[in-house]
């Protein structure tokens, strides 16, 4: 078991847990108390959120839980892993110069107010064939149903683990998911997205396709490498480009940013996802574009305008 906790005035921006997970980012983390997502808990109240890591990314070979919550100005962590805050380092980009990253943004009002709001939250670095699944199943859909699904993906399928008296589950690997059937994943209320799911497992588990090949592409070629996915169009694309894979300046176009150029950058629709997304990146700043991004979705899909 590893235990302990940092003050977050060390870390360059300081820290919003329940922002940096609760924002639609990641469906991969859950909230211990049940809570997840409820807007009459604005600031989290000391909550404890976990994820289980993928047998992959341990030092064990098995899964492993990572607990963690903000409280009193500090991060603290109960985790089976021993090197907990690498952990939590890699998945939340705890690394990141949050001070310098908003610094680099251009003047604007609409994302200086959801910065001001927000302030802390950090973008997240999900595993790529977890973060591919929860985005294929994320159309038409309100981030609650797309972490349901998710939960309910592991909990049927995953691997569990027990740590400290409880049972964990961990997000199912490409060879489990592959080894269900469309009818099954319909079942869990996938709908139409589970033949998504079921082949896209497939390509992962047979060595077709990994999402992970679109790393170090240029951008936009990373972005049509993402594409070859069954279920996977642009903007999931662009999801995973900045929620898993660290292309910083990708700008999803989902219903908030589309509403958010209608409002406020109308010079930036182009008619067309390609040309758009190019004109909102450079509006954002190009970089670190991708984090102007998640502030305004945060901040215009929890009331903020």
């Amino acid at each position: 078991m590893d235990t302990g906790d940092i003050s977050v005035d060390e870390l360059d921006g300081g820290f919003d847990l329940q922002a940096t997970v609760e924002s639609g980012q990641s469906y991969l983390w859950r909230r211990e108390d049940g809570r997840m997502y409820d807007r009459t808990d604005a600031h989290g109240s000391n909550a404890w959120y976990y994820t289980v890591l993928p047998s992959t990314e341990t030092e064990t070979n098995e899964p492993e839980v990572l607990r963690a919550r903000q409280t009193d100005g500090r991060l603290e962590w109960v985790a089976s892993t021993p090197n907990a805050y690498r952990h939590l380092e890699e998945l939340l980009r705890l690394d990141d110069d949050l001070d310098a990253i908003i610094g680099a943004t251009p003047d604007d009002d609409l994302v200086d107010r959801a910065y001001d709001a927000y302030r802390g939250m950090r973008l997240v670095r999900d595993p790529s064939f977890a973060c591919l699944v929860s985005f294929i199943c994320s159309a038409q859909m309100r981030v609650a149903r797309i972490h349901d699904m998710q939960t309910a993906l592991a909990e049927t399928y995953g691997e569990t683990v027990a740590f400290d008296g409880q049972t964990y589950a961990a997000f199912p690997t490409a060879e489990e998911l592959a080894a269900t059937t469309e009818a099954e994943l319909r079942d869990l209320s996938l709908g139409y997205r589970a033949p998504y799911v079921q082949r896209t497992a497939e390509m992962v588990a047979s060595g077709e396709a990994h999402p992970d090949e679109a790393r170090n592409l240029d951008y936009e070629a990373a972005r049509e490498s993402l594409t070859r996915f069954v279920g996977v169009g642009e903007k999931v694309a662009d999801c995973v480009l900045l929620f898993s894979l660290g292309y910083l300046e990708a700008v999803p176009l989902d219903t908030w940013i589309q509403t958010a150029i209608e409002d406020h950058y109308p010079d930036c629709e182009r008619g067309n996802y390609t040309d758009t997304s190019r004109a909102i990146r450079e509006q954002f700043g190009g970089r670190y574009a991708g984090y102007a991004q998640t502030y305004v979705f945060h901040y215009l899909r929890a009331g903020g305008e």
